[in-house]
């Protein structure tokens, strides 16, 4: 299907700031979409990342900055002006109209032929799955159906950007787990440029083709899903994506970093020796070993397995999570605690018992700043 959005060119935003009082909002923030990819603005509640969306929906304006689109400046455009297909957490959709009165009434606005706008109208119901609930009112529609609703509404004037705000936050778990499928689905289908907002991982992760962490009005770091959470840039990224132990650490050697009473192995940093940082590891790259019994976990990163440390450690606490066991243990050594992901068929078969001495297997450790 040939839609709007499928040749179009990326969007560009560079240096957008945006105070709200003495709130510094947003803060030089620099952003490019490449032509048909879906970013997600991932963030705590308060990062900026709501409006920085509306700046570019066209909804807020910014105080300082430039955004294109296809090197159109986008500005002194109204939201109107833009012709972007937005989609709101709440649906937005009009209780006294049928679905696809919905979706037609932003057609009509355009001055598109009755005629026209209902045969499109029934073509994007048709296309979010709803071909037979046309008629239907939104109270008689389930909140998922609504959003599908609110999709189509967003698509049918052949937008030039997606824009998606939360647009599954308030949906129960099931419901949102298949409709983030289905819409990064349709957006592959149709190639749209597409930036949503969300405060979930899971959907940032699962969804988009790149992810920009924002905190404190700045992207922290932007990138594949899998770099973020393999190749985290600093100790914030760590903490939001995924799971992952982390401690303070100094640098002794390109290669090597104290923690606590001990000197680890890490991926080689350019900093200096004597300098303070943060270092992690995700759980589910720990190896845990009981006598001779071991749960084996390497970290292949790049291709090698990393020099390994072993470290003895006491087992606090396990937390049945489903498919893995997540195991708290402590370390005299690193005088820390850390958590240890492993398979729960593995555990049933060898249980860990709270108190008992476990021999763990470090990989090079990921250096992050202090």
């Amino acid at each position: 299907m040939n839609e709007a959005g499928r040749n179009a060119g990326g969007l560009q935003a560079r240096g957008l700031s945006k105070r709200f009082g003495k709130t510094q909002v947003l803060d030089a923030v620099d952003l490019d979409v490449q032509a048909g990819e879906l970013v997600c603005l991932l963030g705590p509640s308060g990062c900026g990342k709501t409006t920085l969306l509306r700046i570019i929906c066209g909804i807020e304006r910014a105080d300082a900055g430039r955004l294109e689109l296809d090197g159109d400046d986008l500005l002194p455009l109204s939201a109107a002006q833009r012709r972007f297909g937005v989609v709101f957490q709440s649906y937005a959709l009009f209780p006294n109209m049928s679905a696809e009165d919905n979706v037609r009434y932003g057609l009509e606005t355009l001055r598109m032929p009755p005629s026209q706008s209902r045969e499109r109208a029934r073509e994007m119901l048709g296309l979010v799955g709803l071909a037979d609930h046309g008629n239907k009112f939104p109270a008689q529609l389930s909140g998922g159906q609504q959003q599908r609703v609110a999709l189509a509404r967003a698509l049918a004037p052949k937008p030039r950007l997606l824009l998606l705000d939360e647009p599954l936050s308030a949906l129960d778990a099931q419901v949102r787990a298949n409709l983030r499928h289905e819409i990064r689905k349709l957006q592959q289908r149709l190639g749209i440029t597409t930036i949503m907002v969300t405060h979930d991982q899971d959907e940032a992760l699962s969804m988009s083709d790149r992810v920009a962490l924002m905190n404190a009005g700045r992207i922290e770091q932007m990138g594949a899903p899998a770099t973020l959470y393999r190749a985290p840039s600093t100790r914030f990224v760590a903490q939001f994506i995924g799971r992952m132990n982390l401690w303070s650490a100094v640098v002794e050697h390109p290669q090597r970093v104290r923690v606590g009473r001990l000197r680890l192995p890490c991926r080689t940093t350019q900093l200096p020796v004597g300098t303070a940082v943060s270092v992690g590891v995700r759980p589910e790259n720990v190896g845990v070993f009981t006598g001779s019994a071991g749960y084996t976990a390497l970290d292949r990163l790049n291709g090698h397995v990393e020099e390994d440390a072993l470290v003895t450690a006491q087992v606090r606490e396990t937390t049945f999570m489903g498919n893995s066991v997540l195991t708290q243990l402590h370390s005299h050594d690193l005088d820390a605690t850390l958590d240890v992901s492993i398979d729960s068929s593995l555990f049933a078969a060898r249980p860990l018992v709270q108190g008992s001495l476990v021999r763990v297997r470090l990989p090079a450790l990921q250096v992050l700043g202090a």
